[in-house]
């Protein structure tokens, strides 16, 4: 049996929905990874790689392939983010979260809409699942994990449409538990948005948590 195979195939039952290995695993290292990062916690970023990987498996197999390959770049961008995090001047006070203009929120929104319209046709010549709001997922989480490498609060705004948007997608493909995980996600980004607007030693340094 081959790693796609093992990982996608169904193995228990929710609400008449199969769940898969897959599945679980994304939903555990998921969670964990969301938690760490609103507790600022480095350690998010491993979580985070281990959850894109078996979630990259599970959306290839469900035809989502921008969510698929979104899963790769996030894994690279997780990456950075570690080495990013882990230089001094991320854990001085001063320096734990940055500020964001306007201005730069306006070009994002731009980047955000532009690359939603590019995946679009690429998708719809794949023949996706879902085209346009698997290419507005991309786009958003793209936008929204540049922003957290920056430990720039405004990236949790972003995640929160993230999570509203997957919610239904992921449950209109038969992934309750992937749609439970974006629930969940959404609860722990509305606390991760408080806590780094009113940040704690502790959390800026996470080393300890």
């Amino acid at each position: 049996m081959d790693l796609l195979t093992l990982l996608t195939q169904p193995v228990v039952s929710l609400a008449n929905m199969p769940m898969s290995v897959g599945d679980m695993l994304g939903f555990a290292t998921g969670v964990l990874c969301v938690w760490l990062t609103a507790r600022a916690h480095i350690r998010n970023f491993p979580a985070g790689i281990l959850s894109s990987a078996a979630l990259g498996l599970v959306f290839l197999q469900q035809r989502l392939f921008a969510d698929s390959a979104l899963q790769i770049v996030f894994i690279a961008l997780s990456a950075q983010g570690w080495v990013q995090w882990l230089r001094p001047q991320h854990v001085q006070d001063k320096a734990a979260f940055a500020p964001t203009s306007l201005r730069e929120q306006v070009a994002l929104l731009a980047v955000a809409a532009v690359t939603t319209l590019l995946l679009w046709q690429v998708l719809l010549w794949l023949k996706g699942a879902a085209p346009p709001v698997d290419a507005l997922l991309t786009a958003l989480s793209l936008c929204a994990q540049w922003q957290l490498n920056r430990r720039q609060t405004s990236s949790w705004a972003w995640w929160i449409a993230v999570d509203l948007v997957s919610i239904p997608l992921y449950w209109s493909r038969g992934l309750p538990l992937i749609a439970g995980l974006s629930l969940v996600f959404l609860l722990i980004c509305l606390r991760g948005w408080w806590n780094w607007r009113t940040p704690a030693p502790r959390r800026v340094l996470g080393a300890t948590a």
